[in-house]
């Protein structure tokens, strides 16, 4: 372990030792595999010197990740590693219409939380450069999100581990569907076409419902994750209570994952008209109880980021308003303080730019 001055932090560099400010807030956890993000947030912070792993303290597989790092490239290897075992899954439950539930746990034991449990997870997903918008590529990236969110609403384990699989399998009746279907943007479907899509939540369902071992809010979660708090959503037209909270933190996930998800015939938008869509539902359609605790930590994690704007202007993000306000206060490189809220002239296009 080494002390090192904030300006020399590489991205990539593993944190030794835990980070608490003033108020006794851990800021990053130990073992944080450090990307730029993160290193810009310390500097706002005003984070002088921080311990990192040096080469006594790395395996040597933490040191063949840290080789090949640049940003979040550590995250992203496990990630694709992962993909590749969900991948052959999904197209194991797509032939033969069952669950292969040892492998399935397997991967969410294994892997899938490990992910959950990583700081800075939130950026990392939004770094991953992929235009496949598969059913399993999706439902990873929600499994994660799902976890991250039961996490912050302080869930015992056994949950967390329930609302990570309620993510997993929350779009496996997908398998069972056409792939020209799936495929399309539910924008661009037919009338018919969608009535055939809004089965997929109980195809789901049937293919899970007589497993033992899964949880009933798992099974739940599958089969509501569309379903709204003013009864707008489907297959069942359900609200408010009706809908089980597993349910509740995929649908978030789910429209999270959407918005910041770069697929054919759709950019990807940054995070913050994820968090605008969320705030904007949260009394509505979306449980207020999962939207604030997902947008005042989502929020937390980019106090410090960079982000260019509309007009293509620089700045960072230095505070958000206190009443779940969608957009940051952002200080520009002139100096100038925009509140984004109220400059509805001015966009983040970018987020954390090269």
């Amino acid at each position: 372990m080494r002390q090192i001055n904030i300006n020399e932090v590489q991205p990539g560099m593993t944190l030794a030792r835990t980070l608490i400010n003033d108020n006794m807030i851990i800021v990053l956890a130990e073992n944080t595999l450090l990307s730029q993000a993160h290193i810009t947030r310390l500097k706002f912070l005003d984070v002088g010197t921080v311990c990192v792993k040096d080469d006594y303290d790395l395996d040597p597989r933490e040191m063949l990740v840290q080789s090949m790092l640049n940003r979040s490239n550590g995250f992203v290897t496990e990630y694709q590693e992962v993909l590749v075992v969900v991948e052959k899954l999904f197209n194991e439950i797509a032939k033969n219409k069952e669950i292969p539930m040892k492998k399935m746990k397997k991967i969410v034991d294994d892997s899938i939380t490990a992910m959950v449990r990583q700081s800075g997870v939130i950026d990392y997903l939004y770094e991953l450069k992929s235009m496949d918008n598969s059913t399993y590529n999706h439902s990873l990236r929600v499994s994660i999100l799902s976890g991250v969110l039961a996490k912050w609403l302080h869930y015992k384990e056994a949950d967390i581990q329930n609302v990570i699989f309620a993510g997993f399998l929350h779009d496996i009746g997908k398998t069972q569907l056409d792939k020209k279907i799936i495929e399309k943007n539910i924008e661009n479907l037919s009338e018919e076409e969608e009535e055939i899509y809004m089965q997929h939540t109980v195809e789901g369902y049937k293919i899970i419902s007589e497993k033992p071992d899964l949880a009933d809010g798992v099974k739940r979660a599958v089969l509501q994750h569309h379903e709204r708090m003013d009864g707008s959503g489907f297959p069942f037209n359900l609200n408010g209570d009706d809908i089980h909270d597993y349910a509740k933190i995929v649908a978030v996930a789910d429209i999270y994952d959407s918005i910041t998800t770069e697929r054919e015939g759709f950019l990807k938008q940054t995070p913050f008209s994820a968090l605008a869509r969320i705030r904007k539902e949260m009394f509505q359609v979306l449980d207020p109880k999962v939207c604030m605790p997902f947008l005042i930590n989502v929020q937390e994690a980019f106090i410090g980021s960079k982000v260019l704007l509309s007009d293509k202007t620089k700045g960072i993000i230095i505070q958000y308003e206190k009443d779940y306000a969608a957009l940051p206060l952002v200080r520009l490189t002139t100096g100038e303080i925009v509140d984004l809220n109220k400059r509805t002239d001015l966009s983040v296009v970018e987020y954390n730019p090269a």
